[in-house]
């Protein structure tokens, strides 16, 4: 008798447009594991995941649950199956209390009515045989992003799930979150639960699961225990080539001050003060990598310094230029380059070409721009050059950029910006969502950058990114910058998870010493 809870035979998934996201796939999971799934973007994990959800049908192939053959039509049949899956992006209504949140759907009732008390109580009591901390009464609009987590795990064991199915769980989350989130699924498996696990971080693979399945372009690879693979021997599995997860920096040579921020207040239109007296320097030579959890005012530092906002006050000049008033051309003239979070809508035009967005920045002045028209030959032979450099995959220059995948789509932005030759680079999230071997790629750029010269300001909701990357780091909770650590690899993740909580904070003093 098998002990798979799970098992999914020769599935087959083609879209209308001819894609072949699985191709055949054998997976299964034993019942009380964790088991990891990982792979680059595009290898069909999260396809495979949707399938066994019922967000999807396959186009082929057999999946059984417990034993028994199932075709689910809709996630309610995989409800039913004990299937419970919580996504990478949050699906909670911010106005309504935790409590409600996790009953919804399913609200007791008490005379008709739905019963608040009774939802309070289940809610507490899930949470105490869970271990999964959860304030019942409280608003998941003021809650931090940690709890968000487990109120969706609660959500779906209320549910009756014996099987989660969790994505990316710890993209968002502080070091000590991950851990809590993790002691938490060690219990669920302890009390009888099942886990697959997707991410693409092979630290916590090796942390947290029993065994990995590999995926690459719709196949699987291999399925080995966790305890007898390496995370070299992962990543090979992943990319089908060696892949450098650690990054080696020359020794740096950190010259004078590029941009010199002072006391920068930004107020959004709703009254609510993103940025509070932001201060720091980004000098020549150097990473100055920002940490934080994501909605910390990041997002709006890169957009005001980069033109996209206007700052409420403060100042921030580059090389002594004042650029807070500066349009995003001015800016850019003023020597900046961005590398924006938001590639699809920020960085690139979808519909154009690769060789036209290699040039949306500079197309009108020479050598691209010839009297009143743009120059092609020299748009062409640039778009060769930056193509090769930059190896970006593609059969020409002239097709459009959307035709492109993830990775290379964020190489056409690298090598846009990177060739501009900018005094600084603002990076941020500059790996989110590409694979393993392209981000290989765009950090070892981000570095040569650094070692060329250039001032190099990066943000990363990933904090083993910023560790890595970084010469200096300064730490951001609730627009404030709350600690700077002027030696990168002198700090660790859980001293800089506590300042990304707001739970240390060093005092003014103590910051302008070392900014």
């Amino acid at each position: 008798m098998t002990n798979n809870i799970v098992e999914m035979r020769n599935i087959v998934k083609i879209y209308p447009n001819g894609v072949v996201a699985n191709d055949g796939v054998n997976f299964s999971v034993r019942r009380g594991e964790i088991h990891a799934l990982v792979g680059e973007n595009g290898a069909g994990k999260s396809t495979l995941m949707k399938i066994l959800y019922g967000l999807e049908r396959p186009t082929s192939g057999e999946i059984f649950v417990k034993g028994q053959p199932v075709q689910f039509r809709s996630p309610l049949d995989a409800i039913a199956m004990g299937i419970g899956m919580v996504h990478q992006d949050f699906m909670l209504v911010p106005s309504f209390t935790v409590a409600e949140n996790i009953v919804l759907g399913m609200e007791p009732t008490r005379r008709g009515l739905i019963d608040r008390t009774e939802a309070i109580r289940i809610t507490e009591e899930l949470s105490q045989r869970y271990g999964l901390h959860v304030q019942a009464d409280a608003v998941v609009d003021s809650i931090n992003v940690g709890m968000r987590q487990r109120v969706e795990i609660l959500k779906v064991l209320y549910r009756g799930a014996e099987i989660l199915i969790l994505d990316e769980p710890t993209a968002v989350l502080t070091p000590q979150e991950t851990q809590d989130l993790f002691r938490s699924i060690r219990t669920l498996v302890e009390q009888g639960k099942t886990v697959i696990f997707i991410t693409h971080k092979l630290r916590e693979v090796k942390e947290i699961s029993d065994r990995v399945t590999v995926m690459r372009r719709g196949k699987v690879v291999g399925t080995v225990l966790t305890s007898e693979a390496t995370r070299e021997e992962l990543a090979r599995m992943m990319v089908g080539r060696e892949v450098l997860l650690s990054m080696d920096k020359p020794p740096q040579k950190r010259g004078a001050p590029v941009l010199r921020v002072r006391n920068l207040t930004y107020v959004s239109e709703t009254g609510r003060t993103v940025l509070k007296d932001v201060t720091f320097n980004v000098h020549a030579g150097e990473i100055l990598g920002v940490a934080g959890v994501e909605g910390n005012g990041q997002t709006e530092l890169v957009e005001v310094l980069t033109g996209l906002r206007p700052a409420t006050a403060g100042q921030a000049s580059v090389e002594g230029k004042e650029i807070l008033a500066a349009t995003p051309r001015a800016v850019r003239q003023a020597g900046v380059a961005h590398i924006p979070e938001d590639r699809l809508n920020n960085g690139l035009a979808l519909q154009a070409t690769i060789n036209e967005n290699l040039i949306v920045d500079r197309y009108y002045r020479p050598p691209f721009r010839k009297g009143l028209f743009i120059d092609q030959q020299v748009v062409v032979e640039q778009g060769e050059r930056l193509i090769r450099e930059f190896d970006i995959r593609t059969p020409s220059g002239q097709v459009p950029v959307s035709s492109l995948s993830g990775g290379n789509m964020q190489k056409v932005i690298v090598a846009r910006e990177f060739s501009a030759e900018p005094k600084l680079l603002i990076a941020a999230q500059p790996t989110r969502g590409i694979d393993v071997g392209a981000t290989e790629f765009v950090r070892q750029q981000l570095v040569q950058k650094r070692t060329e010269g250039t001032a190099v300001l990066l943000v990363s909701a990933d904090l083993a990114e910023v560790m890595s990357l970084s010469d200096r780091i300064i730490v951001m909770y609730e627009g404030e910058i709350t600690g700077v650590f002027p030696d990168a690899a002198a700090v660790t993740e859980e001293e800089l998870g506590l300042y990304m909580l707001g739970i240390k904070r060093m005092t003014m003093e103590e910051m302008e010493a070392v900014l």
